[in-house]
């Protein structure tokens, strides 16, 4: 009488598709990853600024998040108002306005590149990882356009030259000493740009290795 011999999974053939598997979660966790900090730091503040002066000892704070100003805006407002400078609320308003909408869009385009594997979804995000370089670079703008668009009827326009304060550290305007750094939500979308280059990195390098 034959007998049919019962084959034993071997300890490879049994790792080979979980390691597949597992290749196959790995590329997308990265993009997933950058959806969601991308999104929760929407709530969060970008970016600090603290004036200050003898007269102020406690000093003036400014906080600004993607869709608005917190802080002490219109005590700023009322001294800048001296020098001739705008008011805080009129920088940056179109990109106020759309702020919820692009990040949005920015954290779909994550969410895509992580469910569709295809090369092209992960070069779209690449959007994602320039992100946090367009918004400090937005925002240096808005500081050097506040500093040299002052209004020469103000009381005291003669008494100041055009200024830029810092995007990051310590500077000087007038009397107050101007001490600016960034918030959780750009470092949240620091580590979401970070997150999404490992993914667009692995999926590249897996659609080669395929090719």
């Amino acid at each position: 009488m034959a007998t049919t011999a019962v084959r034993t999974p071997t300890r490879s053939g049994i790792m080979r598709p979980l390691a597949a598997v597992l290749a196959r979660i790995g590329d997308r966790v990265p993009f997933l990853l950058a959806a969601i900090m991308l999104a929760a730091s929407l709530a969060l503040p970008y970016w600090h600024m603290t004036l200050l002066a003898p007269q102020y000892p406690g000093g003036l704070r400014v906080v600004i998040y993607l869709t608005k100003l917190a802080g002490d805006v219109q005590e700023v407002n009322g001294l800048n108002h001296y020098i001739g400078m705008m008011k805080l609320e009129e920088a940056a308003t179109f990109e106020r306005a759309i702020a919820p909408y692009g990040v949005a869009a920015l954290a779909l385009l994550a969410l895509l590149a992580g469910l569709l594997r295809r090369r092209w979804t992960a070069l779209l995000a690449t959007l994602v990882v320039l992100f946090p370089m367009i918004f400090v670079a937005d925002l240096q703008y808005w500081l050097w356009y506040f500093g040299h668009n002052l209004d020469p009827h103000a009381a005291l326009s003669s008494a100041i030259k055009p200024f830029t304060p810092p995007v990051l550290g310590t500077g000087r305007v007038g009397q107050f000493v101007v001490e600016t750094r960034f918030g959780s939500g750009l470092y949240l979308a620091i580590l979401a740009a970070l997150s999404a280059l490992v993914g667009i990195t692995a999926r590249l390098r897996g659609s080669a290795e395929r090719g």
